[in-house]
């Protein structure tokens, strides 16, 4: 037997990294992470076949979020990246900031490239 379980659909070899269950009582598909062992009434499927899973007329999928997936980035982290990019496409400032700017900012402590070292706020 394989130590590593595969995704429960027929014909899919591809292995499984979430777990599919059902509660009949509620008309509800629940998807979470992949179960520690496998269950009889469980199906384990693959990526693939876990993001298209759908389920019949008036039953609700929930979804469980797996803590130690790899988030996807967010709207903030993709804002910050693009600001960071700006700033660092602008030498010509940041030249200019380099001679004065510690004395503008009394926070900023120092400064390498784009980014800045701030004195901690005393509260």
């Amino acid at each position: 037997m394989s130590p590593v379980r595969r995704c429960s659909r027929t014909a899919c070899g591809r292995p499984a990294v979430a777990t599919l269950t059902y509660v009949y009582a509620d008309s509800t598909a629940v998807l979470g992470p992949l179960a520690t062992y496998a269950e009889p009434h469980c199906y384990d499927l693959c990526a693939e076949h876990s993001e298209r899973l759908t389920a019949p007329r008036g039953w609700e999928v929930v979804r469980l979020a797996d803590g130690s997936a790899p988030s996807r980035p967010s709207g903030d982290d993709l804002e910050a990246l693009a600001n960071a990019v700006r700033e660092a496409a602008r030498p010509q400032e940041r030249a200019a900031q380099a001679g004065g700017a510690r004395g503008a900012d009394p926070m900023e402590v120092a400064r390498r490239g784009h980014l800045r070292v701030l004195r901690s706020p005393e509260s």
